[in-house]
């Protein structure tokens, strides 16, 4: 890796991101890592020793609002020369007032914008944020967290009508820009990924049926992800992957 290999995580305060950010921090040959949040500080989660005192932890705050991926982006160019991870934590599920919806009935226009701006939307907007920094030979690998209930084919239950579509949205959002990265920046590789059902606020109202043994750690995640980004290759495409490396089908 080059003397100038910085990793940005983006959602870095949540379950995934700041397991990525640790793990990350605990590699000594990453010459920074940069975290974004909407907090203004690391996470209580973080240890001072891993995180919030280390030298080479970089912590930005940012509300999510376009205006402000675009600030947050040129910052990250002034701040690091170069970029050889970039993965996108950021998302939504339910909130307090809404679910996933089991029926039409429950379909709200507003909370279906919210979950795509969310979802989908916003992620792109970091993505090109940082185009600047994809360039033909540095290498990148950038992973996007996506979900299996993404996938038109594997849907065979139904519902989640919002949370479907946006990760749906957001694969063939990615797919159109890894044929672009094909051209401007050969060198990168974009992933799609799964991480399982982690045991996270996020999943935390849909775990009660989930065996024991399918109930990830965000920290065996982070870990599983940063393995599959130090293998994959730099080939043109967008693979979509879950936590054990096997592809999904779209």
């Amino acid at each position: 890796m080059s003397d100038n290999n910085s990793a940005l995580v983006i959602g870095a305060s949540g379950g995934i991101g700041t397991a990525l950010v640790q793990r990350l921090l605990a590699d000594p040959s990453y010459t920074s890592v940069i975290g974004i949040s909407r907090s203004a500080t690391p996470p209580a989660e973080c240890s001072p020793a891993e995180c919030s005192t280390a030298p080479r932890l970089r912590w930005l705050a940012c509300d999510g609002s376009p205006a402000a991926i675009s600030a947050t982006g040129v910052a990250i160019s002034e701040a690091v020369p170069q970029l050889s991870r970039i993965i996108i934590c950021s998302g939504i599920l339910h909130d307090a007032e809404h679910g996933p919806e089991k029926m039409l009935e429950q379909l709200d226009a507003d909370w279906m914008q919210a979950v795509l701006q969310a979802n989908s939307i916003t992620p792109m907007l970091w993505l090109r944020a940082v185009a600047a920094k994809l360039t033909r030979k540095q290498p990148c690998r950038i992973a996007v967290l996506s979900a299996r209930v993404g996938s038109i084919s594997d849907n065979q239950l139904g519902g989640w009508y919002s949370y479907r579509a946006s990760k749906a949205a957001l694969n063939m959002l990615l797919k159109t820009a890894a044929v672009e990265l094909a051209r401007r920046a050969p060198a990168s590789k974009l992933i799609a990924f799964h991480p399982g059902t982690t045991d996270t606020p996020l999943s935390r109202p849909f775990q009660s049926r989930v065996p024991s043994d399918k109930l990830f750690t965000p920290h065996f995640v982070a870990e599983r992800l940063l393995k599959i980004m130090h293998e994959a290759n730099a080939d043109g495409t967008l693979a979509y992957l879950d936590w054990d490396n096997k592809p999904i089908d779209w």
